[in-house]
């Protein structure tokens, strides 16, 4: 990121053309202690100078002020990443004071409000009292409504809309959910199915591939990571609950999710342990949470999207994403987070007192402390 420098540009812009402090200041009619004065960053030069030291060195006025409202879509990137990892070290007043800070610096540039609503979104949880949690996330819903409203790139507005739903379920807003995305869903579109057909016809068989895998991957996850919800939709239906979990478990065996989408797992199985216990059924609901610890604790770090043997066609594809391939949260938030969720779950009050539980607990507890002191 740039900062407003005038008086570096000017040094750079003048020795690049050969000229001195006195031949500027006779260019533009001010004196040589002006010029110095500039330069050495003691005073700015009037407003009404800056088109034409801009026209002198050829380049534009943000050029030579240094200013950019845009970032790249690498620095964005960096970005996120620093201030999701500081989120871990620093107080969380300060990062969210230097989040408003940036937002209100690069106020146009929309990927970057959009990736800043994202942080947001997944931060806003560290903040200690419910109405601030709340606050944080309508501030995402802000940017959000301000993306949609005054980009012109069509898919960050949708990106925009679907974050904008999701900060509004974290509210309890189901309606306004409702309200934004419609009641009714349409089927989902075949443009991978064309777009893969066409490469393939061109003779791109290894992009066409890619293509084709892109999407398997997409509707896999799509159809494993609807489990959690329909679990919970049918929590009262025990035979259903079985039914679940038995076929969306042995498509995710299959395709060995424990390994490539750990976290939809994770979900899984912590979802599934909240059901059985609500069900009544602690064994079960014990397994299934002790499998919930084990794939937060083993192979779940570091994290990052990735493809295997069968969908050796991907990663590229993952690379290229805003934020790359690395998780959107930091290492010891998304820790503290696994433990949090079972010690804050009123579904697992109930096992509080079984050995197996807190023997749970106590893993859970001892890779959060694990992290912190690395």
């Amino acid at each position: 990121m740039k900062e407003i420098n005038i008086a570096k540009t000017l040094v750079t812009k003048r020795k690049e053309k050969g000229i001195t402090q006195d031949e500027l200041a006779a260019y533009i009619g001010v004196s040589k202690a002006s010029v110095s004065k500039w330069e050495t960053a003691q005073s700015y030069p009037d407003i009404t100078f800056l088109p034409q030291l801009a026209a002198y060195f050829n380049i534009s006025i943000d050029d030579l002020i240094g200013y950019a409202p845009q970032m790249t879509k690498e620095d964005i990137k960096k970005l996120y990443h620093r201030l999701s990892s500081t989120f871990a070290t620093r107080p969380f007043d300060d990062v969210l004071e230097e989040c408003r800070r940036i937002i209100k610096k690069y106020y146009s540039c929309f990927p970057l409000l959009f990736q800043m609503a994202v942080l947001l979104a997944n931060h806003h949880m560290l903040a200690e009292e419910k109405k601030r949690q709340e606050a944080i996330l309508n501030e995402a819903v802000e940017l959000c409504i301000r993306i949609k409203t005054e980009s012109d790139d069509v898919w960050l507005s949708k990106d925009a809309t679907s974050l904008e739903a999701v900060c509004y379920l974290m509210l309890n807003q189901p309606q306004q959910v409702l309200d934004l995305l419609g009641e009714s869903l349409r089927p989902i579109p075949t443009d991978h199915e064309v777009v893969a057909r066409a490469y393939q016809i061109l003779g791109n068989g290894s992009k066409a591939k890619e293509v084709t895998q892109i999407s398997m991957y997409q509707h896999l996850l799509a159809l494993i990571g609807a489990t959690p919800a329909y679990l919970l939709l049918n929590a009262d239906n025990s035979e259903k609950t079985e039914e679940i979990l038995h076929r969306s478990l042995s498509v995710a065996t299959i395709y060995h999710l424990d390994r490539l989408h750990p976290n939809t797992m994770a979900q899984i199985y912590f979802t599934a342990a909240q059901v059985y216990s609500l069900q009544g059924n602690a064994e079960k609901a014990l397994d299934m949470l002790r499998k919930y610890a084990d794939i937060c604790t083993m192979g779940f770090f570091p994290y990052s999207l990735h493809g295997d043997s069968f969908f050796d066609a991907i990663d590229v594809w993952f690379a290229d994403f805003d934020l790359g391939a690395d998780a959107p949260r930091n290492e010891k938030v998304i820790k503290e987070s696994m433990l949090q969720a079972v010690l804050s779950n009123p579904a697992f009050a109930a096992l509080a007192k079984e050995p197996r539980y807190k023997s749970i607990i106590e893993t859970l507890k001892t890779n959060s402390r694990r992290n912190s002191r690395e």
